[in-house]
């Protein structure tokens, strides 16, 4: 067994700190890439070494099981221990064993099953149908998002408000679902939790036995719980227990996901904490990059406040390079890639970073163009897309009626009531008819025999698109099929639908961006008619098998939330502008801004040796140019760690308030800030969100709060500043 000085043997002194305290409750504020990992195992090896405690004392709390079967893996190869009886795992895991030791005093069978995503959303839609509720009205897929939410607070059905009739329903489509779980003896993700703090609360002689049993409570990633997550805490935690929290309040990033950064603060007033430990002695990042972190999130205003630093020395500047258009910066990014691999840096070792979903498109064309092997982590590439994959099956329908292929795909997508029945009876007719899946449907438009009025409905969409396609350009086509198929209205209903609207914005922009490729050529109605089918072949190519097979060296591609935990080489952060990083929305949410700012925070500290920061002065989004300008997030980093690639360093463009202001160059054509606050005769006061178009033609976009996002023509909008 390892002796005592061993184990601590390596640690810096904040790093002994925590891992050497005494029983008590503790917040370590763990920076990015300190050692965190290494800091909680060492504490419980420490904690068991010392006769402190045993195995069954301690319960570690993760929010992977990777991140729970590395703990225990690093601890015994620290201790030559069983760490059988130690309780490690997530929330959901832990609740789930606790539930099965105590089901009878939880109210379940001692078989209870646990329903995954797609299981609860079709319990909800059979307690939906029982009720006679709309589903256009309520999205089942809303519901149960408002379920969940509800849970997340701690908060069954009968204590939930309602503010209105439409808040009333969903409480009852609440309760019913709750009914029909315990009649089937199941329980969802979010109820185990629930559940769980319930018998803790309703059960005093089993919360004494927990509180006994686990004195020392050690909590990874403390800044991503929610508020029922943290209420279970307490439970346990009880008046005498430590609980060991480790986290980084500027790496909270999930509040879309009811992550409650505000919890640090209120543990460590509720539980009196006095031992603040700051782990900010980086070992991943020269201090170059970690400097421009510190200038960017000390911008935050609540936050409990670290600096991150390092002896690895200053290393390379950060780069910015400032592109004509989105095209230019993806081949930008291509060049400095091929570069990079000439220097010897491996392709895995490099990662491209963005914060939608919708920008990793031409970014994967540029490099499938370089045949440069890619593979977009944590998701699907671009032309992969269930989203895409569906808009383009109606534009293959549309150019090729007789593709059963993408008949079949999208018949029922979005859901227009053809059952399996349906189209069982339609794929039997085309078999005795020789015939195609779409002639078979013509053949018995109106008869009512195949599928009921659903068919018939389907296929007088499909010729209506067909007649709509005439006499129009293919981005007008692309926008025409995602609005008309009813795909665009679907994922605007759907709570986690904002990623995949904005893919389905995209394949539009990719339409116009591939029709524009010949800029110049004039295409009669045949051309135009064939220019889709390229189109689609284009979009076949793409989505082939360039993406590296896994286990193969290939450039890495993801959003910044994917990107959280991980570390490469060099990193490069795509689309560094005001509307899209910061994202427009985050201007009308409470702290959002913040939130924004901790996302930026997070990208620049993935990278160990090479940043590259890159914005464009225009980019193709939704079909239309829009003219950008450069985040407040690189102004915020100090001139004299970076390194402009093509253009000189412009004046700080904030004014106070933190308003956005064009710089001189732009103003003339940019009458209002980014920011401004505006007043329009119809639609009252507003806030300017972003411009498009160009500058004969300028739109402004602005938020009307209630009156909702409005694009106005500049020329005729007629604003006025407030």
């Amino acid at each position: 067994m390892q002796s005592e000085i061993d184990l601590l043997q390596g640690l810096n002194d904040k790093q002994l700190q925590a891992v050497t305290l005494p029983h008590v409750s503790a917040l370590i504020l763990a920076g990015a890439g300190s050692g965190k990992t290494r800091v909680l195992t060492t504490r419980i090896a420490w904690l068991i070494q010392t006769g402190q405690t045993s195995p069954m004392g301690i319960m570690a709390v993760t929010f992977t099981n990777k991140a729970a079967k590395e703990m225990l893996t690093r601890l015994t190869s620290m201790l030559p221990i069983n760490t059988r009886g130690m309780w490690a795992g997530t929330f959901h895991g832990l609740c789930n064993r606790m539930l099965r030791a105590h089901y009878r005093e939880a109210r379940l069978p001692s078989t209870f099953q646990i329903l995954d995503t797609a299981d609860q959303l079709s319990a909800i839609k059979r307690v939906m149908k029982v009720m006679n509720v709309d589903d256009e009205k309520y999205p089942p897929k809303q519901v149960m998002g408002y379920i969940n939410g509800c849970k997340e607070e701690g908060l069954r059905a009968d204590a939930v408000e309602a503010y209105d009739g439409h808040s009333q329903k969903l409480r009852e489509i609440y309760a019913a679902y709750d009914q029909q779980c315990n009649r089937d003896g199941v329980t969802d993700f979010a109820e185990l939790l629930l559940r769980c703090y319930e018998l803790l609360q309703r059960e005093p002689h089993i919360r004494a036995h927990y509180q006994q049993r686990f004195q020392y409570i050690l909590v990874d990633e403390f800044q991503d719980t929610n508020r029922l997550q943290y209420l279970w805490l307490k439970l346990l935690g009880g008046a005498h227990n430590s609980i060991f929290a480790v986290g980084d309040d500027d790496q909270s990033i999930y509040a879309f996901r009811g992550a409650r950064v505000g919890n640090m603060s209120d543990f460590q007033r509720e539980f009196q904490v006095e031992n603040i430990v700051k782990l900010e002695e980086n070992y991943r990042s020269h201090s170059n990059i970690l400097d421009a972190a510190n200038a960017i999130i000390t911008n935050n205003t609540n936050r409990l406040g670290k600096n991150l630093w390092t002896s690895a020395g200053k290393g390379e500047p950060i780069r910015i390079y400032e592109a004509y258009n989105d095209t230019d910066e993806s081949q930008f990014i291509v060049d400095e890639v091929n570069m990079l691999q000439n220097e010897g840096v491996a392709l895995g070792d490099i990662a491209l970073l963005y914060r939608s979903n919708a920008q990793s498109r031409i970014l994967e064309h540029s490099l499938f163009s370089a045949n440069i092997p890619y593979r977009v982590y944590g998701g699907l590439r671009f032309f992969e897309r269930a989203e895409v994959k569906h808009a383009l099956a109606y534009m293959r329908l549309i150019a090729n009626a007789n593709d059963d292929t993408a008949l079949l795909r999208i018949i029922n997508f979005p859901p227009r009531g053809i059952g399996a029945r349906g189209l069982e009876q339609l794929q039997e007719a085309a078999r005795q008819n020789e015939c195609s899946l779409w002639q078979a449907a013509t053949n018995k438009v109106g008869e009512g025999t195949l599928g009921g009025k659903g068919i018939d409905g389907f296929v007088a969409l499909i010729r209506h698109m067909i007649d709509q396609t005439y006499g129009i350009t293919l981005g007008e086509t692309a926008e025409m099929v995602t609005t008309l198929s009813g795909l665009m209205a679907h994922y605007q209903n759907d709570k986690e639908g904002e990623d995949r609207v904005e893919n389905l914005q995209e394949l539009v922009t990719a339409a116009v961006a591939f029709s524009n490729r010949d800029l110049g050529n004039h295409h009669n109605m045949e051309e135009d008619a064939d220019l889709m089918t390229q189109f689609l072949n284009h979009a076949s190519l793409e989505a082939g098998d360039h993406q590296a097979d896994v286990g193969h060296e290939a450039l890495q591609l993801m959003t910044v939330h994917a990107a959280k935990g991980l570390e490469f080489h060099s990193v490069f952060i795509c689309g560094v502008e005001e509307g899209l990083f910061p994202h427009e929305q985050s201007a009308y949410e409470n702290g959002g801004l913040e939130e924004e700012r901790r996302l930026m925070y997070v990208a620049v500290t993935r990278a160990r040796q090479r940043l590259y920061l890159s914005h464009a002065q225009s980019r193709m989004l939704h079909g239309q140019v829009r003219y950008g300008i450069a985040s407040r997030f690189i102004d915020e980093i100090p001139e004299e760690l970076t390194k402009r690639l093509n253009s000189k360093p412009a004046a700080k463009s904030y004014a106070t308030g933190g308003q956005y202001t064009p710089a001189k160059s732009t103003q003339a054509s940019y009458p209002f800030k980014i920011g401004q606050s505006v007043r329009h005769n119809k639609f009252g006061e507003g806030v300017v969100v972003s411009y498009e178009g160009n500058a004969n033609d300028l739109a402004v976009k602005v938020n009307f709060g209630s009156a909702g996002l409005k694009t106005l023509m500049l020329e005729y909008a007629k604003l006025e500043k407030i």
